[in-house]
């Protein structure tokens, strides 16, 4: 497992598939460079609260990543971890599991689409 630390890195991972699981968003790319490795980045916004929180909604994210991604993520893929609003507080166990569902939800063929639409059903639908 490699990180992944570059803009251009972060950003075609943006416009690979995306699958949201409670604390985290994770991001997947399929490189198609014939390199195996994996390569992981992580990133949390302001809107998590400060640098301090920021930091270890990371470091927590850090964690799971390398506990996780070996085992349930593609050889050849880029995938970022987006902190969400209860990534700093969330129990350790439902961590986990987040990232471990979101892993393998992508790994599969057919994966959610890349991003959901914004507006959801209504209720006469």
């Amino acid at each position: 497992m490699e990180r992944l630390k570059t803009r251009p890195g972060f950003l075609a991972a943006a416009k690979g598939r995306a699958c949201a699981r409670g604390a985290v968003l994770l991001q997947v790319r399929e490189r198609q460079d014939g390199d195996a490795r994996i390569r992981v980045g992580f990133t949390a916004t302001r809107r998590i609260g400060g640098a301090v929180v920021r930091n270890r909604a990371k470091r927590r994210l850090r964690e799971a990543a390398r506990r996780l991604v070996p085992d349930f993520g593609r050889p050849g893929c880029d995938y970022v971890l987006i902190a969400r609003g209860g990534a700093p507080t969330r129990p350790w166990d439902r961590l986990l599991d987040d990232v471990k569902s979101a892993l393998i939800s992508l790994a599969t063929e057919g994966g959610p689409p890349a991003r959901a639409p914004d507006s959801a059903p209504s209720p006469t639908d």
